[in-house]
């Protein structure tokens, strides 16, 4: 079992004469307006390679944290860079193909679950169909299958499957164990943790802190519309697993 720990995320300043990696996501100053008030307001923070874990409590802002990672949702104010470049400059279609998303709920298209995958990578051939079914543990009869037919947890891994055909550099996962039941939300953590073994950072939204603390290396809270600073951070933590 991997480290786990909370991290104070931060903004490098630009007095800093270092020339470290860019940090694989960065959130300057970050605001997003909503009818209602601030979905986020003025975060900032980083988050790093591997497995980080994004938690907060309902409404918080921590899936609009993970939106804003491939412009699902565009800030109303400051900067969100992935590897350095300002996301706002970049072609959304490419970067969400370089950034891909499971969604909380599965939506399988009609057809098959081969047709599914060739959504993503159209031209896709038998072969290569039944090594991503295989890759989410899914067998080679399903490749014919009814894509709609399938049971919550089958749906939810053919997602992931459809989303890892594109090639993504980063997988963005958005509360995709919510609605499953233990056995299948295992499957769901196992495979993340799969994906990060060969290489493909996994961000990770729950409102579970234990769930958390297993699937992310690191942990990053989000409460009130912004990223939590250390002590906000292991407090919040605290509190949610004395509560649990």
């Amino acid at each position: 079992m991997v480290a786990r720990r909370v991290r104070r995320a931060r903004v490098r300043g630009c007095d800093d004469r270092r020339v470290p990696p860019a940090p694989l996501f960065s959130f300057e100053h970050v605001s997003v307006a909503a009818p209602q008030g601030w979905r986020l307001h003025d975060a900032c923070g980083q988050i790093g390679e591997g497995a980080t874990a994004i938690v907060g409590p309902s409404g918080s802002g921590k899936s609009t944290v993970l939106r804003l990672c491939n412009r699902l949702v565009v800030p109303t104010a400051g900067v969100v860079r992935f590897r350095g470049d300002d996301v706002a400059a970049l072609d959304p279609l490419r970067l969400r193909r370089r950034v891909g998303m499971v969604f909380q709920r599965p939506t399988p298209f009609a057809g098959t679950c081969a047709d599914n995958l060739r959504v993503a990578r159209p031209g896709l051939d038998d072969r290569t169909a039944v090594a991503l079914l295989e890759r989410v543990r899914l067998d080679a009869s399903f490749l014919g299958r009814d894509a709609q037919s399938l049971s919550g947890g089958e749906a939810q891994r053919l997602c992931l499957a459809r989303t890892l055909a594109a090639g993504p550099e980063v997988l963005l996962m958005d509360e995709v164990t919510s609605s499953l039941d233990g056995d299948a939300r295992d499957a769901l953590e196992e495979l993340a943790a799969g994906c990060v073994a060969e290489g493909v950072p996994v961000l990770w939204v729950t409102h579970d802190v234990a769930q958390a603390r297993r699937v992310g290396d690191t942990v990053v809270v989000v409460l009130d519309g912004r990223i939590a600073d250390e002590g906000e951070a292991r407090a919040y933590l605290e509190e949610r697993e004395d509560a649990e």
